[in-house]
């Protein structure tokens, strides 16, 4: 997803899911809805490289989230089963081996209410990383990656929205990730009407804050801050695999 919309919670994932833990409260249905918005991508992804149809995985994606917020299983969740990552990809598999064609049959026939989820990108995303020598495991860890490296981009580029810099960080965007397309920052002085020193200062604070920022989203999915740096090897090693 490239959306930028705002984040409805500054809390741990595990905290969403409690608070999803409470089917009869609108606060359940936000968290959900939260959750489903943020990680479908790795979801679908998985359920796809399962060698299920588009049309069936993307029936299948929405309604996991949806048997998530109104079966038990939220209810029963521990944050102690370790991080949220393990437990999503466990929890759609085990999704999966039930009979989902059978719990997914209403969606056609409107009995179940949707989610708006782009899965145009996510079917371009899918094509684009799936291979034959990749599993579904190691497929639903890339997107998870990725997943979260794009809302880390997206909380930057609120913050530097609110503070009316965004010129700025469209500029520089592609320093933070060494994006062969970036420019050099001599080239930017003009459009930014700064000096070259200052450019590479402004270059440095995002990237801090980047960086900042994508700790804060790892942490938000582990049990404890010790997990932290081990997370974010194991998301490293999902991309360069």
């Amino acid at each position: 997803m490239t959306s930028s919309r705002p984040r409805r919670f500054a809390t741990t994932r595990w905290s969403i899911v409690n608070a999803a833990a409470h089917p009869s409260t609108a606060t359940a249905r936000i968290a959900m809805e939260d959750l489903c918005q943020t990680y479908w991508p790795p979801v679908y992804a998985f359920v796809r490289r399962q060698g299920i149809p588009r049309t069936d995985a993307e029936d299948a994606t929405q309604a996991f989230f949806l048997h998530l917020l109104n079966s038990d299983f939220v209810q029963t969740a521990d944050r102690d089963r370790g991080r949220f990552r393990s437990f999503l990809l466990k929890s759609v598999s085990n999704y999966l081996k039930a009979d989902y064609r059978k719990q997914t049959a209403t969606k056609r026939g409107g009995a179940v209410e949707i989610f708006s989820l782009d899965f145009d990108a996510g079917e371009k995303q899918y094509n684009a990383e799936a291979s034959e020598s990749v599993t579904p495991e190691q497929l639903f860890e890339r997107r998870w990656a990725l997943t979260l490296l794009q809302n880390t981009v997206n909380q930057l580029r609120s913050e530097y929205a609110d503070r009316n810099h965004l010129k700025l960080f469209d500029a520089l965007e592609a320093h933070v990730n060494q994006n062969a397309a970036r420019l050099p920052y001599a080239e930017l002085c003009d459009t930014l009407g700064m000096t070259e020193d200052a450019i590479k200062q402004a270059a440095r604070r995002l990237k801090l804050r980047y960086r900042e920022i994508l700790r804060t989203e790892i942490a938000n999915t582990v049990d404890s801050k010790d997990d932290i740096d081990d997370e974010l090897r194991q998301l490293m090693n999902a991309l360069s695999g």
